[in-house]
């Protein structure tokens, strides 16, 4: 009886137990340092002062009237159209040339992932030299064709295309092995009878692999955007450590903006609204291609 007790409690108690840790660690690092950022947020809370006043959400308000934010936004966005679309539109083509039979296929599809297990410092650097004014290979061939010389950290337009194209090239090959190891589980068969029926490897890959891995995509696109409105590294490092982004903050994410706020000026209320701001940012974000991808799928 007593045995058969200890087995109902356990088939019940052990799942809860399996999971425990997980929302433990998320409670310590996760939900904590998000509630009491919220609450620091709400303090004029600076290092050089020993008590914090409440403030309520004066630091907000003031966050909406800051024209370095909304300019760190606009940067943000542009960089993430420029890097998200091309990188995740490549991805896709590069997964459907990975999954065809090619000799030594297991090399290829473990050359992709060598940009992502590179350090991004280390990425930034060598595409900073890339990008260099005077010395750079990308204007030496421009140089070549007489097109001129371009000061790509001068330029808002050329400074987000440059930091676009480091995070093309790093997150392309991650990306397009999630699509590979979607289109695994494709079946084989749609693909031999549209090949009977004359499709070309296009038709085959809009007509049967897009539509099939359409979840994947989906996923693929939400932690892209996600990925995209936290980038710090790429513009820090091409900046040379400047955390304004440039002299006219030309290419200054929010990332980076929170950044100075935080460990330049010492203001973490401030820096805590800009971070809770940046939240609610992704949400909306999360949220809109949610609803977009519902819509295709109600579509269909």
């Amino acid at each position: 009886m007593f045995r058969h007790k200890l087995y109902r409690l356990d088939l019940k108690a052990s799942p809860y137990l399996y999971v425990a840790p997980f929302f433990v660690l998320f409670l310590a690092v996760g939900m904590f340092p998000l509630v009491y950022t919220a609450w620091v947020s709400m303090h004029d809370w600076t290092l050089v002062e020993e008590s914090h006043t409440w403030i309520g959400f004066t630091n907000y308000t003031e966050l909406l009237k800051d024209e370095y934010f909304w300019n760190a936004l606009s940067n943000t966005l542009q960089i993430l159209v420029l890097s998200s679309v091309p990188q995740l539109l490549m991805a896709i083509g590069l997964a459907h040339i990975l999954n065809m039979r090619l000799k030594g296929s297991t090399f290829w599809r473990m050359s992709v992932l060598l940009p992502n297990i590179t350090s991004v410092v280390a990425v930034a650097i060598i595409f900073g030299q890339l990008f260099g004014r005077d010395f750079g290979l990308i204007n030496w061939v421009l140089g070549l064709f007489d097109l001129g010389h371009i000061d790509w950290r001068t330029g808002e337009a050329s400074s987000v295309f440059a930091i676009s194209v480091m995070i093309n090239w790093r997150w392309t090959g991650y990306n397009a092995l999630i699509y590979l190891a979607a289109m695994q589980a494709v079946p084989k068969d749609l693909y031999d009878a549209a090949s009977l029926d004359g499709a070309t490897s296009f038709q085959q890959l809009r007509r049967i692999t897009i539509p099939a891995i359409r979840p994947t995509i989906i996923f693929t696109v939400i932690v892209s955007t996600i990925g995209g409105m936290q980038v710090l590294a790429e513009p820090l490092v091409f900046g040379v450590g400047s955390m304004t982004g440039g002299a006219d903050r030309q290419f200054q994410t929010i990332a980076l903006y929170l950044y100075e706020l935080g460990f330049s000026r010492f203001d973490f209320g401030y820096a805590s609204a800009a971070a809770w701001m940046m939240f609610v940012i992704i949400l909306i974000a999360a949220g809109v291609n949610y609803l977009f991808t519902r819509r295709m799928r109600g579509a269909e």
